[in-house]
């Protein structure tokens, strides 16, 4: 039976997690929000510190998780795993700033793709990578099953020819997790995510964007032409299975959903606690003993807030563990994503409003989460894909019969 309260065995863990996204987070949050495309040194001692944490053993989540849909779990056994791990640690890490933790070495979501994807032998041989993930495309926006990158077999190496965009990570990370199609007519089967290494021939860096939220993350528009790629790094199996169709791709957004979630709802988290002690400067109190309808319109709105925040973090928690317990999650990643993409959005946005002049300014970094939070609506799949994911599920439509 799930319990949506932090376990005990991860509650170190998230607290390491606090600490430094309060000391080490925090104070270079504005510093890296306004160096855009300056690489923050600082996090090399960070990440220097969760891959010794990882390799002890002594922090399970410390690192990026996967979903492995081929394992079972023992039968009347629940556990506690490196997803729910990842997703408490990772809102910890972004209530100090989620561009910074986009930036983390080694913890790009092209790592929690070859976790949810990759062979046992491959999980091996790209342990220590930093990958980023290049699925968007210049004409496919929110549908990622319509890719037009292609890989042709040409002895034992793949030929990718394409282009990438909004790839994060993608200047910085040593290596590319890129989608591209092995067969177009067989369309969203035939597709197969390759780690193409940084500086391989055919693959260049075009442009970073500018953008109006997390900063300190690079974000870069990535060239494939003639890229060869030896065939051994095709994660997962290179057979084309047409009954199992986009299931290899979405173990990886089954994976990375609810880490785009836990981001959403730690920048939430951030904003709320800081409007609360503004609120509280200017001599408006939450009480949380009294029904919303007797107390000031600003409390009244900071309670509806609170109580939409809540329901997004449980949805992300439920999201993780099914994921650690191995069972099917897609619906309740889209569910969480959904939820936590809008509420992070509208609550940071909301804190700005209840400030005023204060949210508005950069004397405070209200005005920098609501611009950081956009962006977690967004990628991952927007809210849009993420609400009609949910209803081809409970209706139990085909992406053909509900578009």
């Amino acid at each position: 039976m799930i319990n949506l309260e932090t376990p005990k065995k991860h509650r170190v863990l998230v607290d390491q997690a606090h600490q430094v996204a309060m000391n080490m987070l925090r104070p270079i949050s504005r510093k890296y929000d306004r160096a855009e495309h300056e690489y923050p040194k600082e996090l090399d001692m960070l990440a220097a510190m969760i891959d010794g944490l990882s390799e002890s053993g002594s922090s399970e989540g410390a690192g990026a998780a996967g979903v492995r849909r081929e394992e079972g779990t023992d039968e009347g056994t629940v556990k506690n795993g490196a997803n729910l791990a990842s997703v408490l640690s990772i809102a910890e890490m972004c209530w100090g700033d989620t561009g910074l933790l986009l930036s983390m070495p080694r913890q790009g979501l092209g790592n929690s793709a070859i976790a949810s994807v990759a062979n046992e032998e491959q999980l091996e041989r790209f342990a220590g990578t930093w990958a980023a993930m290049a699925i968007t495309e210049p004409g496919t926006g929110s549908d990622s099953a319509s890719i037009s990158t292609t890989a042709r077999l040409d002895g034992d190496e793949y030929v990718l020819n394409g282009e990438k965009i909004y790839v994060t990570s993608g200047d910085r990370a040593d290596s590319v997790v890129v989608w591209a199609t092995l067969d177009k007519s067989l369309g969203r089967a035939a597709i197969k995510s390759f780690l193409v290494r940084k500086g391989n021939p055919g693959m260049k860096v075009e442009r970073l964007e500018h953008k109006l939220g997390i900063r300190a993350s690079d974000t870069a528009a990535i060239t494939f032409t003639d890229c060869r790629v030896p065939a051994e790094d095709l994660l997962g199996s290179p057979e084309i299975d047409v009954k199992q169709g986009f299931a290899g791709a979405m173990a990886t957004f089954d994976n990375t959903r609810p880490l785009v979630a836990a981001m959403a709802v730690g920048c939430a988290r951030a904003s709320l606690d800081l409007t609360r002690d503004l609120l509280a400067q200017a001599g408006i109190e939450v009480d949380y003993d009294r029904p919303a309808q007797v107390q000031s319109a600003a409390a009244a709105k900071f309670l509806q807030m609170e109580a939409d925040w809540e329901a997004a973090q449980l949805l992300t928690m439920q999201a993780a563990w099914m994921a650690d317990n191995r069972k099917p999650n897609s619906l309740e990643a889209s569910m969480a994503k959904a939820k936590a993409g809008r509420v992070g959005s509208d609550i940071t946005l909301s804190c700005v409003e209840l400030a005023g002049s204060i949210g508005y300014s950069e004397t405070e970094l209200l005005e920098k989460w609501s611009r950081d939070s956009k962006i977690l609506d967004i990628f991952e799949g927007t809210q849009q894909i993420q609400l009609l994911i949910v209803a081809r599920r409970l209706l139990g439509l085909t992406s053909a019969e509900l578009r």
